[in-house]
């Protein structure tokens, strides 16, 4: 359901043919050769070469994603009405932990992410990319293929920021935030974006071709089944989780590019375990479980039946909550710099914290995070205990250490601290 921000491609074909009686059309080799960047401009080329006396092809492809104009841009965000159709985010029954921990996410991306483990088909991956209908819009440079923000330096592509130095007018274009979905068979080339060293060697211009992680700056990345992702890929989103910037390095070529995007990952526990490196890097972590009330469940069926059967009626039902709640997820995201913490409840939650043995501080950053992020959901200007008590478990029970003889759900025993020292 992600759709490619800021690139286009324009395909122009002529056929020619000329044959003799006696030749017989044939395949004719082909020569790619990826795009480069040279003032600006992203160009790709496929050609087919014909040999002497057989049938004749040309077929050439550009990727011009930096020459993009508001109108485009905005044709294209409209051609998704007639893309596969998304079951809805309100029509979601139950798993409101899950639920809750996405849209804090959306309101506020430096939360970090959610990881949602759980039983095998409990709507993990559903709920995720459902939530493509209340992502809200932001600004971005028209037609630049990583999304850069117009006013912050931090967001910006290294082309986009000389250009604002330069007192450069650059188009602004609204769009929705960007979903990529991270294939578990995804090569590090396609992820991180490839260099054309031939480009470079001979021409003397750095040729890039963007990838995953370009398309997703300033978006969602998702990753279905992220305890079976390739170590390599591991390694790559560890990088840029960390650092915010994407580096290709070959061949003595270095070249980097924002790459800040919410990591949402899911999966089940029973297939294997994350890497402690990687969960932590996820903001919060939601346990997903198979409902057990019968009348849910046949509720569930009869839902996901009439979505079946016809999805545009059945979304059109939901039609007024997904408004609904898109507003509301509108004007938390207005209100949340203006949300209060008060500082007693700064030090009750790092010490919470401190009493579980919290290796960093990252759950108490993301802690204070969740709970103004819930405040604005509600409406409120101020966070409270409650606040604090509905989103502690989720953002501190994967920075426990694993005890193997332990019981108990970290989840348990992060509520029961926070009861002590609350209380």
């Amino acid at each position: 359901m992600a759709s490619l921000l800021g690139t286009s491609s324009a395909i122009c074909a002529s056929h020619s043919l000329s044959s003799s009686s006696s030749s017989t059309p044939s395949i004719s080799p082909i020569c790619f050769r990826p795009g480069k960047i040279c003032g600006g401009k992203l160009n790709a080329g496929i050609q087919i070469r014909p040999k002497k006396n057989r049938s004749r092809h040309h077929v050439s492809v550009m990727s011009v994603a930096t020459e993009i104009n508001s109108t485009e841009q905005v044709g294209k965000f409209d051609s998704k009405k007639s893309a596969r159709p998304v079951y809805p985010f309100a029509a979601i029954v139950g798993q409101d932990e899950m639920k809750l921990c996405l849209l804090l996410n959306v309101i506020d991306p430096k939360i970090g992410g959610v990881m949602i483990m759980g039983d095998r088909g409990t709507g993990k991956s559903t709920t995720v990319r459902s939530l493509v209908d209340l992502l809200p819009e932001i600004k971005v440079v028209a037609g630049d293929p990583y999304n850069s923000d117009p006013l912050d330096p931090e967001f910006m592509g290294v082309e986009v920021r000389e250009r604002v130095e330069k007192g450069e007018q650059v188009p602004v274009v609204a769009t929705k935030i960007n979903m990529v979905d991270l294939p578990l068979g995804a090569t590090e080339d396609r992820v991180c974006g490839t260099i054309d060293i031939e480009k470079a060697l001979t021409e003397g211009v750095k040729a890039f071709e963007p990838g995953l992680l370009a398309k997703a700056n300033r978006g969602i990345l998702y990753v279905d089944e992220v305890n079976l992702l390739d170590d390599h890929l591991v390694d790559v989103l560890l990088d840029s989780a960390a650092s915010g910037w994407n580096t290709v390095e070959r061949e003595g070529i270095s070249i980097s590019h924002p790459a800040r995007f919410i990591l949402i990952g899911s999966g089940n526990p029973e297939e294997g375990e994350l890497r402690p490196q990687l969960l932590d890097r996820f903001g919060m972590h939601a346990q997903v479980g198979t409902v057990r009330d019968a009348e849910l469940r046949v509720k569930i069926v009869e839902e996901r039946a009439r979505f079946d059967s016809n999805p545009q009626d059945f979304r059109e039902t939901y039609k007024t909550e997904q408004d609904k709640l898109q507003d509301q997820i509108s004007n938390a995201r207005s209100n949340l710099s203006s949300v209060q913490i008060d500082r007693e409840l700064k030090v009750k939650i790092s010490k919470v914290c401190s009493e579980l043995n919290v290796d960093g501080l990252r759950g108490d950053i993301v802690t204070n995070r969740a709970a103004k992020a819930l405040a604005a959901l509600k409406g409120k200007d101020r966070v409270t205990a409650d606040d604090v008590a509905t989103v502690i478990p989720n953002c501190l029970r994967h920075r426990l250490r694993k005890d193997p003889l332990e019981s108990i759900d970290s989840g348990v025993l992060v509520s029961e601290k926070f009861a002590e020292v609350f209380s």
